[in-house]
């Protein structure tokens, strides 16, 4: 499955102390809460197996098997999409204000979606602990940096299409 960069990384835009802000990020999927224990374990599992020339491999192979594949439908919840915080710059100051955030898809040359969303930071519980780990899974895994990368939960609330296409140019889809 090639799952292209674009779709995977969104402008998250962000307006409070900080200014308006446009800040590119990489978003992920959240399972449903029966089934996050579970895939946690199995990402620590990969964790703790050690880096070697294989790990992003058999990282990547184990994100297909339980998040990007149709079977895995059943275990994810599509209200809802996370990420780390990596720079604690423009967009922390902003959310820690101001709980609202636009994420911005592209892909080239016409396809555009809008997700509006209300955010939540966790940083010391089970979805805190799943964004790190769901990251250092396929990245070169530091488990002692997790306590200083807040996890942002969006909650997405409107979706539009702002796609150059007929259906498309800011129509409200969810």
């Amino acid at each position: 499955m090639f799952l292209g960069f674009t779709r995977h990384s969104p402008a998250v835009i962000t307006d409070g102390p900080a200014g308006l802000n446009g800040s590119i990020k990489g978003v992920g999927f959240i399972p449903k809460s029966g089934y996050i224990n579970d895939i946690l374990a199995q990402f620590i599992k990969h964790i703790d197996s050690g880096y070697d020339e294989s790990y992003s491999q058999r990282g990547l192979d184990l994100l297909i098997k339980l998040i990007w594949n149709d079977e895995a439908r059943e275990r994810l919840d599509f209200t809802r999409l996370v990420t780390l915080e990596l720079a604690k710059s423009h967009t922390w100051t902003n959310i820690q204000d101001n709980p609202r955030a636009t994420l911005l898809f592209f892909e080239p040359p016409v396809i555009s979606f809008e997700l509006r969303c209300f955010v939540e930071i966790h940083t010391d519980d089970i979805i805190h602990e799943f964004v790190n780990a769901q990251h250092d899974v396929y990245h070169k895994p530091d488990i002692p940096a997790w306590g200083k990368r807040p996890a942002y939960l969006f909650k997405i609330e409107e979706i539009y299409d702002n796609s150059a296409t007929q259906k498309g140019f800011g129509n409200r889809i969810y």
